[in-house]
């Protein structure tokens, strides 16, 4: 699963991409990444960029989250519920290796 929000967006005062990263821990997820864009745009088609002359606060974020289609599924209700705007795409995956660090 991709979900696409800003920097700043927001749910219930706090930065959403935090809110959402906590919950899908919380509820052990197998993982979890949020990828910071250089630049983008969205539905408004205004441009978000990381350029010197044009430093946007509200760089785009994708929230990579990795489990199983059916806890995929289930998530996805309250996701929408905090989500103002943005967008959740969904693909379909293979996990070649799936292991915590070994030492």
């Amino acid at each position: 699963m991709r979900i696409h929000v800003g920097e700043r967006d927001r749910y219930r005062g706090r930065p959403l991409y935090e809110v959402i990263l906590q919950l899908l821990r919380a509820r052990h997820y197998a993982g979890a990444t949020v990828l910071r864009g250089m630049a983008g745009f969205g539905a408004t088609a205004r441009l978000h960029t990381d350029a010197i002359l044009q430093l946007s606060t509200d760089l785009p974020l994708v929230i990579e989250c990795v489990d199983t289609e059916a806890r995929i599924d289930a998530i996805l209700p309250e996701l929408d519920l905090m989500m103002g705007g943005g967008l959740i795409t969904l693909e379909k995956v293979r996990v070649i290796v799936y292991r915590p660090e070994q030492r």
